[in-house]
């Protein structure tokens, strides 16, 4: 064993240690962006309404209040799955309408029970936020929420 480290000894190990590092932080790099474009992103195609429905969704600010796939306030209930609760699973066309009817039904009046405003949207905005919220369902989120009310 030495005695003690030369400079260049000592560059040689900073230099070698510096690209071991680089190539694993690469290879760590591409392999999340596979495991993203292949595996984590949902399945269904990013459609115009899905798109539009995102729009609706950060125009009303609606992760001030909701978490959607477990980002945003817990004031209100977790929807990145809410579209799989009303059933869109098995009945894709009622689960939409239940989600326009339950924004067109806000506020509910409940005493006691936090209420959600009225945002007036129209049918399209409604539309277009049913598909965000479906396509969103279909992302493999890995057990996330880790039970199905959210």
């Amino acid at each position: 064993m030495f005695d003690a480290f030369t400079k260049s000894a000592a560059r040689n190990i900073f230099y070698g240690g510096s690209l071991v590092f680089l190539v694993i932080f690469g290879g760590l790099t591409a392999h999340s962006h596979y495991y993203m474009v292949t595996k984590s992103t949902a399945s269904a195609p990013l459609t115009e309404a899905v798109a539009r429905g995102k729009r609706v969704w950060e125009r009303n600010a609606c992760i001030d209040c909701h978490t959607i796939l477990g980002e945003g306030a817990y004031f209100a209930p977790e929807l990145g799955n809410v579209f799989i609760r009303y059933g869109g699973d098995k009945d894709p066309a009622g689960a939409r309408e239940t989600i326009k009817s339950w924004m067109q039904a806000q506020p509910t009046g409940v005493p006691g029970r936090r209420q959600m405003p009225q945002f007036n949207l129209t049918d399209r905005e409604l539309d277009d936020l049913a598909a965000f919220l479906e396509w969103t369902a279909k992302i493999d989120t890995q057990g996330w929420p880790p039970n199905v009310s959210g």
